[in-house]
C-alpha cells in the first residue's frame, strides 16, 4: 500500500507504510522538517534497566521550584486534567523537572499551550524527555532522520483511508496505552502539537485508577489475579503485509492486568483495544467477555474522562500508566479541502508494570 499522488490529489495513507511525499505536501505543513521517514535501522529488544522515577525525588509536594517559575493550573476536570499556564517547558531545570513528574502522576494530563520547546528542534525536545525516561524506538510509523525516538502523526485529507476504516467500523476512536507491549513500557509520554485543525481533533483521555475502583470488590479481586499477553506481533504483519518497514521484531510480554502506580500507589486497570492477544488461564470466550467488558467500562466512563483541545505550539505529557487515551478524527470534511494534523510522540520508557500481589 503505496499511493501514489499528483498535486491535485487527496492523500490518503497508512500511517505505518511508507508514503510518496510531494512538494505539494511539504507546502501544507508548518514544520516540514518533521515530515516522517522511514529509515532502514534496526533496533535490538531494550535490555531491562534499573528506573528510578524522578517524581519520587520530590520531597516538597507543593511544588516550589514550578511556581517559582511561575505555575498556574487550569483543571479540566476535578481529578484528571490540567492546562498549564506561566512557565515554558524548556527553561525548567532538574528539580522542576522532577515536581512536573510528581503532577503528571497526580493529575494525570498536563496541557501546556504556546510552548517554545516546539521550535526548539527534535534533539532539545528528546533531551528533555531523557529526564523521564529511556527513548522508545518505534518498530513500524515514520519517525525522523537521526531521531529514531520521534513516532510522527501526520494526516492530509485521508477521506479515502477513513472511508474503508469506517466501512467496518462505527468510530474511529481507538483506546489504547502507547507501547503497552515492551517489558518495561512508558511511563511518561509526550505529545508536540505541530499543526492541526482550527477545531477537532482532540485527544480524550480516561483515568485507569479511577475506572478501577469503580469496580465492584468481588471484579476487583478477579483482575487483580490475571495476567494479560500484550504484544506487537498483529501491528507488524499487517505493517510486512502492507509493504512497511518493520525495524524490531514483535514483542510478547506477560503484564498483570492491574498495576500498582509506583508514585500515587494506585491499582491501574492495565488494559489496551490494541496490543492484548489474551488473558492468561482464561478460554477463548472468557476473555472475550472480560476484555469486552473492561474496555465498554472505560470507553463509557465520561465521568473518569478529560477531552484536551489543541492549539499552536501545544505539548501534552501524561502518564501513560494511568490512562487510556484515543484521538478524535472529527475534522476531515466531505469535500476537497483537506486538513493537515500533524504531531510528534515521545515516549519515556520506565518500570516493568508492579502488580497487586508484589
Amino acid at each position: 500500500m503505496m499511493p501514489s499522488t499528483t498535486k491535485d490529489e487527496v492523500i490518503s495513507y497508512d500511517i505505518n507504510v511508507p508514503y510518496k511525499i510531494t512538494d505539494d505536501t511539504r507546502t501544507k505543513v508548518k514544520y516540514p522538517e518533521y515530515m516522517p521517514s522511514w529509515d532502514k535501522v534496526w533496533f535490538d529488544p531494550l535490555p531491562p534497566f534499573e528506573f528510578q522515577d524522578p517524581a519520587l525525588r520530590v520531597k516538597d509536594t507543593s511544588l516550589p521550584e514550578l511556581h517559582k517559575a511561575g505555575l498556574k493550573i487550569t483543571n479540566i476536570t476535578p481529578k484528571l486534567g490540567s492546562y498549564i499556564s506561566g512557565i515554558q517547558l524548556n527553561q525548567l531545570d532538574a528539580a522542576a523537572k522532577g515536581e512536573l513528574a510528581w503532577l503528571v502522576s497526580e493529575r494525570k494530563v498536563l496541557a501546556f499551550h504556546d510552548q517554545d520547546l516546539i521550535d526548539d528542534g527534535p534533539a532539545a525536545q528528546q533531551a528533555f524527555m531523557n529526564h523521564y525516561g529511556k527513548p522508545n524506538y518505534q518498530p513500524v510509523s515514520g519517525s525522523i532522520k537521526g531521531h529514531p525516538g520521534f513516532h510522527i502523526i501526520q494526516r492530509d485529507g485521508n477521506q479515502a483511508e477513513l472511508a474503508r476504516f469506517l466501512d467496518q467500523k462505527t468510530t474511529t476512536t481507538l483506546w489504547h496505552q502507547d507501547v503497552s507491549y515492551e517489558i518495561q513500557p512508558p511511563g511518561y509520554v509526550m505529545l508536540g502539537f505541530l499543526q492541526g485543525p482550527d477545531n477537532g481533533g482532540d485527544t480524550v483521555f480516561a483515568s485507569t485508577d479511577t475506572a478501577y475502583k469503580r469496580l465492584s470488590p468481588a471484579m476487583q479481586a478477579l483482575v487483580d489475579r490475571l495476567q494479560a499477553v500484550h504484544t506487537s506481533s498483529k501491528m507488524i504483519a499487517h505493517t510486512r503485509l502492507a509493504g512497511g518497514l518493520v525495524r524490531k521484531d514483535p514483542v510478547d510480554t506477560v503484564h498483570p492486568l492491574v498495576r500498582v502506580h509506583p508514585v500515587t500507589g494506585e491499582k491501574c486497570l492495565f488494559v489496551n483495544a490494541e496490543f492484548i492477544s489474551r488473558i492468561v488461564g482464561l478460554k477463548e470466550t472468557e476473555q472475550k467477555m472480560l476484555l469486552d467488558f473492561l474496555m465498554q467500562h472505560i470507553v463509557s466512563g465520561h465521568d473518569y474522562q478529560a477531552r484536551v483541545s489543541w492549539a499552536p505550539r501545544s505539548v501534552v505529557i501524561f502518564d501513560n500508566r494511568s490512562t487510556c487515551h484515543t484521538a478524535v478524527v472529527d475534522y476531515v470534511e466531505d469535500g476537497e479541502n483537506s486538513q493537515v494534523r500533524h504531531l510528534f510522540r515521545l515516549a519515556a520508557m520506565a518500570e516493568k508494570p508492579i502488580p497487586v500481589s508484589s
